[in-house]
């Protein structure tokens, strides 16, 4: 049975954060309502476009988010791919990870149709088995049922997948999946959220997620090797 490793997109695998800022500000700006800073955005991102809404407005009418929500997602559209790029060194732990028998993922709560185009677009080289983004009739991360999903649809286990993240939604994902959860330093929170909501490893450069995994492989062959030389005792 193959291992899995399901990868977060905004902030994990891509650094978004700017294109979503001044997306989201255009469309203040234009209803004359307050914008916020880069660094803010930070932490309003993670939950969905509608808690990106939420958190940008503070306390508006159902009018105004809905408003907000429709005019940032065609303003968003016109800008992706502007300024968002993968960070440095996906690519490279990318290119290992190629190397291994392992079935790769992404899920998001951005837009289903947003991260699809942000996989095709970026990660067209690599074999992405399954992408997911947020659907209207499937529950958001931190809610594990599409997480648990996609390794039933890649026929393996939640024991044997990996969770990779930089929020506590992504942590909390892997944990009430039973996945190993794996928390980033170069995305858009802090070690010690990550740590709080359950990491069990956190990485501070791409290719330590590698060394993470290889480690973990070498020592299921040691373990396979000492089962079989046991039974071949009894």
């Amino acid at each position: 049975m193959k291992k899995t490793v399901i990868f977060d997109l905004d902030g994990t695998l891509l650094d978004s954060i700017e294109d979503i800022a001044s997306s989201m500000n255009k469309v203040l700006e234009s209803l004359k309502l307050p914008i916020h800073k880069i660094e803010d955005y930070k932490y309003f991102v993670g939950g969905g476009v509608d808690i990106l809404v939420e958190n940008a407005l503070n306390n508006h009418s159902k009018e105004i988010k809905d408003e907000v929500t429709k005019r940032f997602k065609v303003e968003y559209d016109g800008k992706l791919h502007s300024k968002t790029l993968p960070y440095d060194g996906i690519y490279d732990l990318l290119d290992e990870l190629k190397k291994l028998d392992i079935n790769l993922a992404v899920l998001s709560n951005k837009p289903h149709e947003f991260t699809v185009s942000y996989v095709n677009h970026f990660f067209k080289d690599y074999d992405f088995k399954e992408v997911h983004g947020q659907k209207e009739d499937v529950p958001k991360k931190p809610d594990p049922k599409a997480a648990i999903d996609i390794v039933k649809c890649l026929d393996s286990s939640c024991e044997k997948s990996y969770f990779i993240g930089d929020t506590k939604i992504d942590m909390q994902t892997a944990k009430s999946a039973n996945m190993t959860a794996i928390g980033v330093l170069w995305g858009f929170r802090d070690e010690k959220e990550l740590r709080d909501f359950g990491a069990d490893f956190i990485v501070s450069n791409p290719l330590e997620i590698l060394k993470i995994l290889q480690s973990i492989l070498t020592n299921l062959f040691f373990d396979t090797i000492m089962v079989l030389q046991n039974f071949k005792e009894l």
